[in-house]
């Protein structure tokens, strides 16, 4: 008789915790949901992952999709998604989830981002407002990026004396930025402050010298100056170092372009 009672005894608790647990579920109607939105930012961190990752773009669209559908509209995500559609060249998709982002509580990142795609569109003056708002944040990390942008939108219109401002705003931020130096030289080149581009040009080249883009900006300064012999052997030194045979054609037609 003992030994059933206690058996009768463990059934009836199992039983009553049974009945507990199914209370408790149907009690919490938020447990699922929490649940969801952590999978969501797992889902969320892969995609960034992958978006840092050459060849990795469909990876990194797979799992940002599946976050935005387990939580959607997060602003992060969407930041995110509008980057990747930038990647993938579609500037129209991006700017629409540029905007998804910026209409629910995107931060001064977003913004920064948005204007960063507005000046790769030419849409110079919305860009140099949306720059302007994402500074408006003095907590948003990457200042230096946003006075860049805003340095860009500026220079699109013709504005170089304050694109200039606003670059050198960007070096107080990031004072090592060869960017920065590189948006400094083609703003002087666009003022026609030829000897202060050079300058720079050639600090840069000493530090990236198979640097075509720069080996360019820096012919067409030194052609503006009438260099043509200093420009020649800029792009001779390039050709010699070289180990690209694609460049060193490219040199080549350069110099001929220079008799």
């Amino acid at each position: 008789m003992i030994t059933i009672s206690k058996r009768l005894l463990q059934i009836c608790m199992i039983m009553a915790a049974a009945v507990l647990l199914t209370a408790c579920a149907t009690t919490n109607p938020t447990k699922e949901p929490v649940n969801e939105e952590k999978l969501a930012h797992i889902h969320y961190q892969l995609g960034l992952d992958a978006l840092g990752k050459e060849g990795m773009l469909p990876k990194a669209f797979d799992e940002l999709m599946t976050s935005n559908s387990l939580h959607p509209n997060q602003p992060e995500v969407l930041d995110a998604l509008a980057y990747a559609w930038l990647l993938r060249g579609d500037m129209d998709k991006s700017e629409q989830y540029y905007k998804k982002a910026l209409a629910h509580g995107a931060s001064a990142a977003s913004q920064n981002n948005y204007a960063n795609l507005l000046n790769r569109m030419q849409r110079f003056e919305e860009a140099e407002a949306m720059a302007r708002k994402s500074l408006d944040d003095p907590r948003y990390a990457n200042q230096d990026l946003a006075f860049i942008n805003l340095g860009d939108a500026l220079l699109g219109q013709k504005k170089a004396d304050a694109a200039i401002t606003a670059y050198k705003q960007a070096q107080m931020f990031n004072p090592d930025s060869d960017r920065t130096e590189g948006k400094l030289a083609n703003a002087f080149f666009q003022q026609g402050r030829l000897n202060e581009a050079a300058i720079i040009y050639y600090g840069l080249l000493r530090k990236d010298p198979g640097n075509r883009s720069l080996v360019e900006a820096l012919v067409e300064v030194l052609k503006q100056q009438h260099k043509q012999g200093e420009a020649r052997h800029v792009l001779e030194s390039f050709s010699k170092q070289s180990t690209s045979s694609l460049d060193k054609a490219w040199a080549m037609d350069k110099i001929g372009q220079l008799e």
